[in-house]
């Protein structure tokens, strides 16, 4: 029996976990002889305090969302998938092909197209190391670490050498065609009389990531395969036991991750970008396992999670823009973000189970 209610462990848990690291992020932005009130006021101002500052948010939120659902999909069955930013890399290639080489003849036929091909790359991509791992042994970690540098090649000599249009200088390809541009909220939001910022990125893809959110959650809680995931992760020699394939479970979970992180693509690429360029994933493979971390492997936690990092994201680019506190300092932030709620949870967790223990016994 859980010491704890499910309700302190979804919600108390990451609660003080950000309070503490609130604090402590205070205690810095003091130390460099800033204003922490301040500072904050116009991090919710920058990121929430307006439509085009929304948009941001949100933007950047899309994208953790997708590598957040990766990790966390392959979490369920004790897979550190730290190939996120190279599925995602890939994908963004599967897209460019789709929106380049392909003659749409309407936006929505062209966001299915390039979510099949995103997803598609990046299962590919993850399939390698999970085939190394299942039939070979291979860490996963340290192959799916070395594939993104490998698919950073890969990309870099495509754009320069092949896909690059002629005369350009610029290693990225041709812009897509503006029948595959997706809607942004601005154009989704018009027809119903809401007013939303033009020149913010986020665009319908939004959508897609929580109906992905939701369509995981179903995969893993409530059908065969997701039990199998589960049971998996808990336990290996039980599920091997019980005649759940090791290798087939390797396989399903991280061709599922990476057909998640590779569909990220869809947002910055043909969302925002409309072209494929290099470093497009700007490190939202690695923010992922910080998102799945935090929203406890949840497809609802990651959900939760990923708009809280687009908010630090776009709060943090106000406070360089319009202070002296420097870029760094929101990595700083970041860290120890990750840092209460990774890798010091039981710093949290074990007082809590004892006052909830304590509480059952004077109660019984």
């Amino acid at each position: 029996m859980d010491v704890m209610p499910k309700w302190a462990e979804v919600v108390l848990v990451p609660l003080i976990s950000l309070t503490l690291a609130a604090i402590l992020s205070a205690l810095v932005i003091l130390a460099i002889g800033e204003d922490p009130v301040a500072a904050v006021k116009l991090m919710v101002n920058g990121a929430l305090g307006s439509t085009y500052g929304w948009g941001y948010t949100l933007y950047y939120a899309t994208n953790f969302m997708f590598t957040g659902l990766a990790v966390a999909v392959a979490f369920h069955a004790r897979l550190f998938n730290i190939g996120g930013e190279g599925q995602a890399m890939l994908g963004g290639l599967g897209v460019a092909l789709a929106c380049l080489y392909v003659p749409w003849p309407h936006w929505s036929l062209a966001l299915l197209g390039a979510i099949g091909m995103s997803a598609l790359f990046g299962a590919l991509w993850a399939s390698v190391p999970a085939y190394l791992q299942a039939k070979r042994g291979s860490h996963i970690v340290i192959t799916t670490i070395m594939f993104n540098f490998i698919a950073a090649a890969v990309l870099n000599y495509l754009l320069v050498n092949v896909m690059r249009p002629q005369g350009s200088m610029d290693p990225a390809t041709a812009r897509f065609p503006e029948t595959v541009h997706l809607p942004t909220l601005h154009d989704l939001l018009a027809p119903i009389g809401i007013e939303f910022s033009k020149a913010a990125p986020a665009n319908i893809s939004l959508l897609v990531a929580m109906l992905a959110c939701v369509l995981l959650w179903l995969l893993i809680w409530r059908t065969p395969i997701g039990y199998e995931i589960r049971a998996y992760g808990h336990s290996e020699s039980a599920a091997k036991y019980a005649g759940i394939s090791p290798v087939k479970i390797t396989m399903i979970a991280m061709i599922i991750s990476g057909a998640l992180a590779g569909m990220m693509a869809i947002n910055n690429v043909m969302g925002e970008a409309e072209r494929l360029v290099l470093n497009a994933t700007e490190g939202a493979g690695f923010i992922g396992i910080a998102v799945a971390l935090m929203g406890r492997s949840h497809p609802f936690g990651v959900f939760l999670a990923a708009i809280l990092f687009g908010f630090l994201y776009q709060g943090g680019a106000e406070l360089a823009l319009w202070t002296n506190i420097p870029r760094e300092l929101i990595v700083v932030i970041q860290a120890l973000v990750i840092l209460f709620t990774g890798a010091l949870d039981n710093m949290v967790r074990m007082p809590l189970e004892r006052m909830f223990l304590m509480l059952r016994k004077e109660r019984g």
